[in-house]
């Protein structure tokens, strides 16, 4: 019982120090995700742009954004610390203010350092017949060589 009240009031530190809502578990994407990770819709209309949160150690699957035009995502990272990486390259550390642009067909994985909370706003670039392939999980023995 006392871990799970750690585990909130880190939440609750996480959450009082941003400018955006952490939301809600994020329940209806949790089989593209190990670890925690919670959902807070910013904007529905023009372009979708969604608050993403991930626990500490929490990452997405690798997935690639489709499109038949336009299309793919951009990431804007607004606290913690976090990771991105592009198959057959090397994983990049982010921090608040960075930006990253996905094109379509990439394929990618997003998340939090091992050690730290992470949360970046997910811009859906606006597209034709746009969708995610989502594929397998980032293995622990690259997610544990991160730092």
């Amino acid at each position: 019982m006392a871990e799970k009240n750690v585990n909130n009031s880190t939440r609750e530190t996480q959450e009082n120090s941003m400018v955006f809502p952490i939301g809600n578990p994020n329940d209806g994407f949790a089989q593209y995700f190990i670890g925690q990770s919670y959902l807070a819709p910013l904007s529905t209309e023009q372009a979708g742009i969604f608050n993403v949160t991930f626990e500490p150690g929490c990452r997405n699957n690798w997935h690639i954004h489709k499109a038949d035009k336009g299309g793919g995502q951009i990431l804007v990272c607004v606290n913690g610390r976090g990771y991105y990486q592009e198959w057959g390259k090397e994983a990049r550390e982010l921090n608040p203010g960075d930006v990253v642009n996905i094109p379509v067909g990439v394929k990618h994985w997003h998340g939090a350092a091992p050690n730290s909370w992470f949360s970046h706003l997910a811009v859906e670039v606006p597209g034709e017949n746009g969708s995610n392939e989502w594929l397998e999980a980032v293995d622990d023995e690259i997610y544990g060589k991160l730092k």
